[in-house]
């Protein structure tokens, strides 16, 4: 299966960089080229691409109004937007979580990093290892500039294993973890996961770490300096 994916950045030689590289690939093709955010916003929406590799900094609509806007617009639910950004900025990162962005890429990637990072989230996982995306997600939402907190109401239409697989994803446990913590396969937490993901309107598993926190489900620690480095938390690919 070929990977469709469209690139959204203002500079043209960073876009060209991403394309040559990306076309040495046998199964991704790059269908389109943005030099806005609003461009990305209707490209996305005239080509219907698999994936959008989103800069943040770029005029008329910065990244993270478009992701939102591409995120909202239900005929897109299938597109997955992948973040360029780095990690240092916490409010970028939780703020293109919250717009519905599917994980985040530094520029300075390798190739085959590049690649892989495409296939993830078309796969519909996290970019990032959700330890790390719990990590950041908890760190933003204990800041009070972050906003409130939805409703806990918005999780009755869970059934009770349902939450129980809810919060564990926000701990940072992979399919295979809950299984065995559960006691079930790893394909019954899968289905656990994706019933949740229907239910709740998320488009990939990194948005259920993000109302599991909004909701109060799952509680964020106290603070404190994380640990890691931006490599190590950029290394992980989990499904």
């Amino acid at each position: 299966m070929t990977v469709r994916v469209l690139l959204a950045d203002d500079q043209v030689l960073v876009r060209t960089g991403f394309r040559s590289l990306l076309e040495s690939a046998p199964d991704l093709e790059v269908v389109g080229e943005a030099r806005t955010g609003r461009e990305a916003v209707e490209l996305t929406r005239l080509l219907r691409p698999d994936v959008v590799l989103m800069d943040i900094g770029m005029p008329e609509l910065d990244g993270l109004a478009a992701t939102q806007l591409i995120s909202d617009d239900a005929g897109l639910a299938q597109v997955k937007v992948l973040i360029l950004t780095t990690f240092e900025a916490d409010h970028n990162v939780f703020g293109a979580l919250r717009a519905g962005a599917s994980g985040f890429l530094g520029k300075s990637v390798e190739l085959d990093e590049l690649i892989e990072a495409i296939r993830t989230v078309h796969r519909g996982d996290m970019l990032l290892s959700p330890a790390a995306t719990k990590r950041l997600v908890a760190r933003c939402l204990a800041r009070p500039e972050q906003g409130g907190r939805q409703p806990v109401e918005r999780l009755a239409a869970l059934t009770d294993r349902e939450r129980e697989v809810l919060a564990l994803v926000a701990t940072g446990m992979t399919n295979d973890e809950i299984a065995q913590r559960l006691v079930v396969s790893p394909h019954t937490a899968k289905t656990h996961i994706n019933r949740a993901m229907t239910k709740l309107g998320a488009r990939d598993r990194a948005q259920l770490v993000v109302i599991a926190y909004e909701t109060g489900l799952v509680r964020p620690p106290e603070r404190s300096e994380p640990t890691g480095t931006d490599a190590e938390l950029n290394a992980h690919y989990w499904q």
